[in-house]
């Protein structure tokens, strides 16, 4: 009977260490290194997770291709996309949605403007991009990949350019560089009265998730559903450390999120030809 117990001790005893290494692993979330002030952002984030008993650190990736790369091998657990990199990690299998953030206006999805010069006719369709210069933030549903969901785009000649943001797209067309742009309505709401010669000309049908956090298919989902069950709850927490993160997001909170919240963003994303086989570059 006492050797039986020796026995049990040996395999109780690993199996309550793997499983306390499992959890003290590092929750990884993913941001982009040419994310400026990327860091500085969520590491209130980091702080509010590890003072509620969820190690967590940040990892960084060069590019999208290696992004999705580091949740295929298990070295980041999750990343908060904007919606149209979100649905192509969901249209990959890569990811998954689980809660994005209220702003503390009360908005968690926003949907494509398209702006031209004041005085310029409405968007019909495609040919009013013909001959024109168009402006818009790769891989967005309210930029690249709108413009590219359109019926027939591919066959307009249309000289197309990349802006490091929706608010440069926005100052690129106010300057004349380029005749179009295509930008998030939350950004042109905000700047609209620094620009008196640009209009609003055609919009979007549906709006689109913003900032979901997405956790890799690879992530521990005990994990995960922690994670998920504080933040949810953060919009009552008035904690320094809950006031410091949500001051530095610019939320009041966070809400679930599914795949079901992402059905226009994927109805956009595979019009515009996007596949499991995409490499995040058209």
């Amino acid at each position: 009977m006492r050797f039986f117990c020796h026995i049990c001790s040996f395999i109780v005893i690993p199996c309550l260490l793997i499983a306390s290494v499992a959890y003290s692993t590092d929750f990884k979330i993913l941001i982009m290194q040419d994310d400026k002030g990327a860091a500085e952002k969520y590491q209130p984030l980091i702080n509010y997770l590890g003072k509620n008993g969820i190690p967590a650190s940040l990892v960084s990736a060069p590019n999208y291709q290696q992004a999705a790369k580091m949740f295929v091998d298990g070295k980041a657990d999750a990343m908060f996309s904007g919606s149209g990199v979100a649905g192509i990690l969901i249209i990959k299998d890569l990811a998954y949605p689980v809660i994005r953030p209220v702003s503390k206006e009360g908005y968690s999805t926003y949907k494509a403007l398209i702006l031209a010069p004041k005085g310029s006719p409405k968007y019909t369709d495609a040919k009013y991009f013909k001959g024109k210069k168009v402006i818009f933030t790769a891989l967005a549903s309210a930029g690249e990949i709108f413009y590219r969901s359109i019926p027939d785009i591919k066959n307009v000649d249309a000289k197309t350019m990349i802006a490091a943001s929706h608010g440069a797209a926005i100052e690129a067309l106010a300057k004349g560089i380029v005749d179009i742009a295509i930008v998030k309505d939350k950004v042109w709401e905000k700047r609209k009265s620094e620009f008196h010669n640009i209009e609003v000309v055609g919009e979007d049908t549906a709006e689109n998730p913003d900032m979901t956090l997405m956790c890799s298919k690879k992530a521990d989902r005990a994990q995960v559903d922690k994670v998920v069950k504080l933040l949810i709850k953060i919009k009552d927490d008035h904690s320094a450390e809950a006031a410091m993160l949500k001051e530095k997001l610019g939320i009041a909170g966070f809400i679930q999120t599914t795949q079901k919240d992402f059905k226009h963003t994927l109805e956009l994303l595979k019009k515009a030809g996007i596949t499991k086989d995409f490499n995040f570059s058209f």
